[in-house]
């Protein structure tokens, strides 16, 4: 199987778990004392029908912080995509994932 293929099953599965809804989604808490660097300026894609663009974000690897490029999903109706963000919590930042809401 491709690396692109497995890419897109891990994809497809973590959206999935977002179905359930926000309030069921398992997140885990990351807290660290680095910033991250700013977000990179990228020229999102022209729209897709029946998707919205995810934006990229800084995740940390436990060592530093490294870029995850933006994709498609699939749009799910009612629902809204809150973008991945990192939140300062006194001296220290929390990782809040992207996920849907209604």
């Amino acid at each position: 199987m491709s690396l692109r293929r497995i890419a897109l099953c891990i994809l497809i599965a973590g959206t999935t778990a977002f179905g359930a809804g926000a309030s069921q989604a398992a997140s885990v808490a990351i807290e660290i004392n680095a910033a991250p660097p700013p977000p990179r300026i990228v020229v999102v894609p022209p729209p897709r029908v029946g998707y919205v663009w995810v934006s990229g974000y800084w995740r940390w690897n436990g060592h530093r912080h490294i870029w995850v490029n933006g994709h498609w999903v699939r749009e799910r109706r009612g629902w809204h995509w809150v973008p991945a963000q990192w939140v300062e919590a006194g001296p220290r930042w929390r990782f809040v994932p992207g996920h849907w809401e209604r």
